[in-house]
């Protein structure tokens, strides 16, 4: 009987996202334009995949938090305006304060 060996799964912490730009403008509540010239200014990386733009999701936000008129409308029209309803009220869901990492 062969050995069967585990495929190894990959650490979340070093996995890439990848949006498009129509998914990056969503997201950060502006024009797919204000993404494309980031993407012509080279402010985010990217990769093109079957002749799209794959933006790597952590230069967007690293991007998006430098850019104060981004922040802005990404906190009225993107992803921002849905963080208080993803507060957790219920401390049973809560993450304990032991398992936060003090710095």
């Amino acid at each position: 009987m062969p050995k069967v060996i585990p495929a190894e799964i990959p650490d979340a912490s070093k996995q890439l996202i990848r949006v498009s730009i129509s998914e990056a403008a969503r997201l950060f509540g502006v024009n797919a334009q204000t993404i494309r010239r980031a993407i012509k200014s080279g402010e985010v990386t990217y990769v093109v995949v079957a002749n799209r733009y794959k933006i790597n999701f952590e230069s967007l936000v690293k991007w998006s938090q430098q850019k104060s008129t981004v922040r802005a409308k990404s906190e009225k029209h993107g992803i921002g305006q849905f963080v208080d309803k993803w507060k957790i009220n219920n401390t049973l869901y809560s993450p304990s304060l032991k398992s936060l990492k003090k710095e």
